[in-house]
């Protein structure tokens, strides 16, 4: 693997060869559990941070910055953890990680300040979100090619499981268990996931000669502009983006060190982003698509629970059915788009286009939503969703790996994983924008409609009239969400026949 991201002399051995078997799939499997934890840890942390909140004496800004921390060291450490990974080897670096990930789990209840649980909760990002560039290198390292793609389906299963199953985990651990759970419940898999690796991944030989090499520039230039970044995301809609002087410095500063970065990465002999590969035109389209589905993904998860909250007034726990219905079925319907996928005679592009029509499909009956429905009304949508899902997602993941030379690899994996945490969180502010901007525009049309006519009923109150509006301010700016997210799955539709070309299955030979 070292020979991958690090060129060896002349004289070096190859690396070993590793035969595929029953250890190294259960190895694949601990990672992949450690993928995931990281996901669910974030998810029930954002969704029961009323609890923490509440139960530890912190106020609503001081949760923000917990949760825009979080986010901003978990994507920062996606840029560097293959460099680490091919130093510490793969095996040793997800079980510290995974160590530390629940000892910090355990603590962050008893954290004697405020700021002692930030510091926390720093480092917790930092070790999870090292694990997604894990899975897809190993998967690229150590599978054969005609389980290859099975491998990167698993891939897709942290980016269509995790985020829906995030919000039922939060509801079950905070009602059932207690707040502490929120951080506790990931415990449990931390040691499963360590059990897994520590058998089944095998163990290569450290590269502790690559730090002679190391590109510090560049690690000093990226780790604060990745984190300036998202923190400025993260907290702009809170401070008013640019009428915030905290928020300029964020991000003009953070975009002002990502162009040194990069232009750093361009002309050094050992970076940890090949610049050149985003002249391929398969993995220039994967990250622009990527974008797009997360930003797809994110609202058509945050749509039903956010107006189920709202409007119907369900607890967490309420709406997990409707979550679950895309969840759990990823187990069977991933492995079967693989299976459609690992044919020659199937062209991914069409399976990403058909992917990108059924999520619209399933828009466009959300558009039309009332605000008489409730969580029953949701499951078609789901339903397709459940399918939709891995239907653009695995196809995207293909595009940017398959056909790469083998010392590629490990690059085009930090570009995925790293524009993947940057467009997660880009994503998710875009929503909330989105959001606000239509609640305030339905919010102002109906008051100023109900202002123009006069009050037939005297004996309906203020606060029912406001509730009233509330809702259907909330309906409609869900419907709203659901055109516009419907829009940008057709215009994603478009860029599948211009950008990227005919590309075979790992198992195929051309």
């Amino acid at each position: 693997m070292d020979a991958l991201t690090h060129p060896l002399p002349a004289q070096a051995a190859a690396p070993p060869a590793f035969k595929f078997g029953i250890q190294i799939a259960t190895g694949l499997i601990g990672i992949l559990l450690a993928v995931l934890i990281a996901g669910f840890n974030e998810s029930v942390t954002k969704v029961a941070m009323a609890d923490i909140r509440g139960a530890m004496g912190f106020d609503y800004d001081q949760g923000t910055w917990l949760i825009a921390t979080y986010a901003a060291t978990s994507v920062t450490a996606m840029a560097f953890a293959p460099w680490c990974a091919v130093t510490f080897t793969f095996r040793r670096f997800v079980i510290f990680a995974m160590a530390t990930y629940s000892i910090i789990a355990f603590l962050c209840p008893f954290a004697p300040s405020y700021e002692s649980l930030l510091t926390l909760r720093a480092v917790q990002g930092l070790m999870g979100g090292a694990m997604p560039p894990m899975l897809m290198s190993v998967a690229l390292r150590y599978l054969p090619p005609n389980v290859k793609l099975y491998g990167l389906g698993a891939y897709a299963l942290t980016a269509t499981f995790g985020p829906s199953f995030g919000i039922p985990l939060a509801g079950w651990s905070v009602d059932y268990l207690g707040w502490q759970f929120a951080f506790w419940q990931v415990i449990p898999m931390c040691l499963l996931s360590m059990a897994l690796v520590s058998w089944g991944m095998p163990e290569d030989p450290m590269k502790l000669e690559r730090f002679k090499d190391f590109n510090v520039r560049g690690f000093i230039l990226g780790v604060p502009a990745i984190i300036m970044i998202v923190l400025g995301l993260e907290q702009g809609q809170r401070l008013d983006w640019f009428n915030s002087d905290l928020i300029k410095f964020l991000i003009l500063g953070g975009l002002t060190l990502l162009t040194l970065f990069l232009a750093n990465e361009w002309n050094h002999p050992f970076p940890f982003f090949k610049v050149q590969l985003l002249k391929r035109r398969n993995l220039a389209h994967s990250l622009i698509t990527l974008g797009g589905i997360l930003f797809i993904m994110g609202a058509t998860i945050n749509i039903p629970s956010s107006y189920l909250a709202a409007v119907q007034g369900y607890r967490a726990l309420d709406t997990t059915p409707a979550l679950l219905i895309v969840a759990v079925p990823q187990f069977l319907i991933i492995p079967l788009v693989v299976a459609v996928l690992n044919n020659r005679y199937v062209d991914c592009r069409y399976v990403l286009a058909a992917g990108f029509a059924l999520l619209a499909f399933a828009c466009y009956l959300g558009s039309h939503m009332t605000s008489e429905w409730i969580r029953d009304n949701f499951y078609v949508i789901q339903i397709i969703q459940a399918f939709a899902q891995p239907m653009a997602v695995i196809p995207v993941i293909m595009l940017s790996v398959t056909g790469l030379d083998a010392k590629d690899g490990p690059f085009a994996s930090a570009w995925f994983n790293t524009l993947k945490g940057f467009a997660g969180v880009a994503a998710a502010c875009g929503i909330e924008v989105l959001s606000i901007h239509r609640e305030h525009f339905h919010s102002t049309v109906l008051v100023d409609q109900l202002g123009n006519r006069p009050l037939h009923d005297s004996a309906i109150s203020v606060s029912e009239i406001a509730h009233r509006v509330h809702e259907q301010v909330m309906t409609l700016t869900s419907a709203d969400l659901y055109t516009y997210v419907g829009i940008a799955c057709v215009v994603m539709i478009p860029l599948i026949a211009i950008l990227p070309t005919r590309i075979y299955p790992p198992a195929i030979i051309k």
